[in-house]
């Protein structure tokens, strides 16, 4: 593979000439954040840990769990890693079952939906850049979702998730 010689980095945020002691680490043990019927998430990485970078959460979905319809972001981008079982993408063509190993990536503004159709669990990575303060929409969301209405649209445009059902 060749690489142009004018590969350009973004500008320097760290202007020191030593480094820092600042990394973080998270035990593979830890508890999930949030845990319902529908599985759990872990915030591995949130917009706030990272500066707003990135956001990254480890989702574990329980078998036959919705997950999320037909929705897309106005602001940030949205990556899937399958670490276990099967999890049903879908790219506003067709619905594909993502494996152990296989990496959607869904750029602003991209339609997507995904849910487990198995009888067995499926863990995944969400990765969310630049970094979003997801972590409200995720412990809300049930909660909102029950209320319906406007109050779960103006929700869910306060967090950047424009669903399809909402302009139908």
């Amino acid at each position: 593979m060749s690489y142009p010689e004018d590969l350009r980095y973004p500008p320097s945020r760290y202007h020191g000439d030593r480094g820092e002691v600042n990394a973080v680490f998270r035990p593979a043990y830890t508890p999930p954040d949030i845990s319902s019927p529908g599985g759990s998430t872990h915030y591995l990485a949130t917009s706030e840990s990272t500066g707003g970078e990135f956001g990254l959460y480890k989702a574990e979905l329980a078998p036959r769990s919705a997950g999320a319809k037909t929705h897309f972001h106005k602001t940030i981008s949205e990556s899937f890693y399958v670490l276990s079982g099967e999890l049903e993408l879908y790219n506003d063509e067709k619905w594909v079952t993502g494996r152990a190993g296989d990496f959607p990536y869904v750029p602003v503004g991209g339609l997507h939906a995904f849910k487990n159709v198995t009888d067995e669990p499926t863990s995944m990575l969400m990765l969310f850049s630049p970094g979003a303060p997801r972590e409200e929409y995720f412990e809300q969301v049930a909660e909102m979702a029950q209320r319906g209405g406007e109050e779960l649209k103006r929700f869910r445009v306060r967090h950047d998730s424009y669903f399809v059902e909402d302009f139908d």
